[in-house]
This record gives structure tokens, sequence and C-alpha cells, in this order.
């Protein structure tokens, strides 16, 4: 019954409303599971939301929501083009350093904000985890469904398209760098240099491995391969997702073809990744008040919003853009719904923050990716769809 209301709800919503301009079928899956979950489901009918997602079946949801972003994880790593950002090093790196470090700043001053207060720390998270967990949370960008949207705008393959994307994947690094830092454990710290060391010279022959036999021996190889990472830097102390990041992102993405990478990344967003989107709205709550989670989620909006417009704004008026692009471009690494959640789950896990604070990071992740193709496609120019690189 649960899989039936998963699947049935979600797209009944996205078809009959016709809300794909504004909310494409992966957010109202989002939607869909907060509503299913404990906060409004479980409130209004309690006996009905008990009786569906028993304790055994919300298990088995997470079992399978957990594998569903490792493979999520592990393709988007494949898929970082790290030699064309050192390629062109100069103007990226500005770009994404900027369009990360103001977010970032804006996102970190709203957490002091809310620290201030009881009911948005867990009680495993030091202030400073809490704030930049936040801060980092607020200056995402969420690379597969970015890819999704350019796709969507008929962009994916020019050169404008590519630029973005340059900018997100290095974002994206950056990123789990700053969760391992966060998740580091000062108590396993042996532990955790020697899954680097170890994982390092796992990669050296894994890579050599993986060049010498027929791609269809490396998807499954590939598989092998992000299961053991997985688990060696759970047993570290880092997350399993750090691993699956780290396992996809050290393979080159030439070694698949990338309609095979398509077809990989659409069948599991279309199988089971939803099964992730309701797993995560049963974690929402509005324990301290559903005024001041939405307050938060206002306020985490406006920290992340606005501080990606005005990061890529100074980076336009640096390298000399034209009128118009930096806002366009500021509104398209808008995207977070996906890898944010993702980042959200790992710190709620971790107890560094609570599932209030996860409810409001998830609002703000889902009004942010709302926000993205309605502010760009008014935007859209023949520029944009042109030739520059």
């Amino acid at each position: 019954m649960a899989m039936l209301v998963i699947y049935t709800v979600p797209y009944l919503v996205w078809r009959v409303l016709r809300t794909d301009f504004w909310a494409p079928l992966v957010v109202v899956q989002i939607v869909g599971g907060i509503l299913l979950g404990p906060g409004v489901l479980g409130a209004f009918f309690p006996d009905y939301y008990r009786a569906v997602f028993t304790p055994g079946t919300i298990t088995a949801l997470n079992g399978i929501a957990w594998w569903a972003v490792m493979m999520f994880v592990w393709v988007a790593g494949i898929e970082l083009d790290i030699r064309e950002a050192w390629r062109r090093r100069g103007e990226t790196g500005l770009t994404a350093g900027l369009a990360l470090a103001v977010p970032l700043v804006t996102g970190s001053l709203a957490a002091l904000l809310m620290v201030r207060y009881p009911g948005w720390r867990g009680e495993a998270g030091a202030i400073w985890q809490v704030v930049l967990g936040i801060g980092i949370a607020c200056a995402v960008t969420a690379l597969p469904i970015l890819v999704l949207f350019l796709e969507k705008l008929s962009i994916l393959r020019t050169p404008f398209g590519q630029r973005i994307l340059r900018y997100a994947s290095l974002d994206d690094v950056a990123i789990w760098g700053v969760l391992a830092v966060i998740l580091l454990d000062w108590e396993r710290m042996g532990r955790q240099l020697g899954f680097l060391v170890l994982f390092g010279l796992a990669t050296l022959a894994f890579r050599a491995l993986m060049a010498r036999i027929a791609e269809q021996d490396r998807w499954y190889l590939g598989l092998v391969w992000l299961a053991g990472c997985g688990f060696a830097a759970d047993w570290a102390g880092l997350h399993f997702m750090v691993g699956a990041f780290l396992s996809g992102a050290v393979l080159d993405a030439a070694w698949f073809r990338q309609e095979d990478m398509d077809r990989f990344r659409h069948f599991v967003l279309l199988t089971i990744m939803p099964v992730f989107f309701l797993s995560t709205g049963l974690r929402t709550e509005w324990t301290i008040g559903g005024g001041a989670v939405f307050a938060a989620a206002a306020l985490l909006l406006c920290a992340s919003v606005g501080g990606k417009l005005i990061g890529v704004q100074i980076a336009g008026r640096v390298l000399g853009w034209p009128k118009g692009e930096a806002t366009t471009l500021g509104w398209l690494l808008q995207t977070k719904a996906l890898i944010m959640i993702i980042f959200a789950n790992v710190l709620l896990d971790r107890h560094i923050i609570t599932n209030s604070t996860f409810t409001a990071l998830l609002l703000m992740a889902l009004g942010s990716t709302m926000l993205t193709i309605p502010m760009v496609s008014s935007r859209l120019s023949v520029y944009v769809r042109g030739d520059r690189a």
C-alpha cells in the first residue's frame, strides 16, 4: 500500500494539475513526501498513517531509499567534468567560488540567528557544525536536478549549459569536502586517515582494471565499487554517502556511453528515487511550531537565493559578462532539491541538526528549486542558446 501511494499520488497531482512548469515531477514527489509524513497526514489522520507506514514498512523504505540515493550520487560523481573545469580554471574558479562563498556566508549568518533559540541544534552538533552545515546547505547547487532542468530548457548541450555545469561541478566537490570536515571524528581520526590512504591505493588499482574491461562489465563492477566504498567510508565514520560520491568522482565518464548514463539516471529517478522522496517526508516534524519552521525556511530561502544571485553578479562584473547574463546564470544555480536534501539527511542522521531544522531546510530547498524554471524561462535569450563558450 505504501508503494502504491508513493507512485500514484504525486503522479496524479503532477499530471492533473499540470505543474511541470513550476514544479517538475521530482519536486511534486518531495512535496508529496512532506504531506504524507507525520507532520501533515500523521497529524490529521493518525490511524491511517500508522496503518500504512508501520515501523517495519518505514525500515524497508529507508533501505531502498538510501541505496537509490547512493546510486544517484555515484552517477553524479562520474559526470563531474573536473578536467574541463581545470582547463578553464580562472573563470570557473572565480564564478564557482563566489557562487558558493557568498550564500555560504549569508546562510551561516541566518544559522547564527537560528541557533540563538532552542530546537534547531541537534544533541550531537557543535555550534560550528550546525552553522557550517546550514550555510553550505544554502550554498549548494544540485547538479543532477540542474541537468534535468537544462534538458527541459533545451540548453544542456549548448556552450552556455556546459558552462553552468562546470560551475556546479566545482561547487559539488566543495560541498562534499565540507561534509567530510563536519563529520570528522577526532577520536576516529586514525581510522579516517586510513580510509583515505586505502581508498587512494584502491582507486589506482580499480581504475587500471576499469580501463581494461568491457563496458558491460564496468557497470556491474562499478556498483560493486560503490557498495565497497560506501561501506568503507561508513566504517571510518565519514558516512556512506561520502564514499558513494568519491566512488563515482574517481571514475572517468568516458568509460560509459552518455546515452547509457542518461538512461541509468532516468531509470533510478523513475523507479526508486520516489521512495527516497517519501522517506524524506516521513522525517519532517513541526515540534517547535509550524510558524517558527516556516519563518526559518523563509529566512534561509532569502539567504540562499539572495546570496547566490549576489555572488554570481559579482563574478559577472569582474569578468565583464553581458547585461542580464549573471542574473540568468544565478537563477539556474538555485536548484537544490536532491543534493541539499541528501546533505541534510546526513546531518540529521548524525544528530547535528534537529527534525525541525531539517524541515526548514527541506522547505527552503523546495522553494529555491521551484523558482528556477519560472525565473529563467522568461530570461533565456539568443545568447543563452548561442555559440559563446
